[in-house]
Parts: C-alpha cells; structure tokens; sequence
C-alpha cells in the first residue's frame, strides 16, 4: 500500500501510471501488430486497409497521447495545490515562521 507521506512527496498513484502507460502503449500495440491489419479488405474510398487504419492510427495515437498529457497536468496540478495547501497550514501553525529565522 502506498504511504500516504509518498502521495505528499509527489509520487503518482499507481492507477494514474497504469493508466497512462495503458494509453501510450497502445497505439505502440495496435501499430507493431502487421498481422492484424496487414490486409486489403475492408477498402475506404477505394484505400486499402493496410493504409487506412495506418493513417486512422495517426489521430487516435495523438488523441491518447493528449489524454495522457492530461492526466499527468492535472495530477500535477492537484499535488501542487496540495504542497501550498500543505505550507500554508505550517506557516499558520508556527505563527507565520518557516524556521530559518536566523539563516543568512
């Protein structure tokens, strides 16, 4: 289980790594998979579709690269607010000092 100190450190949860590493992969999978896709048959405006789902690939990889980008932002985000959230509450608990009074 993940210490929830690890969580305020910044590291993501295991879900969002799966997650992003599910859609980063995927296209990888989809293209490197000639076998499934190395055909002629269904054609799209007479393109076969060895060629089509090719160029399909272009716009769904992009769409979950996006995606991915997304999850990390916004992960981000939140650990940020919550790091600020985090130091505000300490300096209101040691009366607005962070504890390098006599550091020069």
């Amino acid at each position: 289980m993940t210490d929830p100190a690890d969580r305020r450190n910044g590291s993501p949860p295991p879900g969002l790594v799966a997650a992003v590493a599910v859609l980063l992969a995927l296209p990888l999978g989809a293209l490197l998979w000639v076998s499934s896709y190395n055909k002629e048959e269904p054609r799209l405006g007479g393109v076969p579709f060895f060629y089509w789902y090719q160029f399909l690939w272009v716009f769904l990889a992009a769409t979950c690269t996006t995606v991915a980008y997304r999850l990390v932002v916004s992960h981000e985000r939140r650990r940020r607010a919550l790091r600020g959230r985090d130091t505000r509450d300490t300096d209101a608990r040691n009366g607005g000092r962070d504890g390098r009074e006599g550091v020069r």
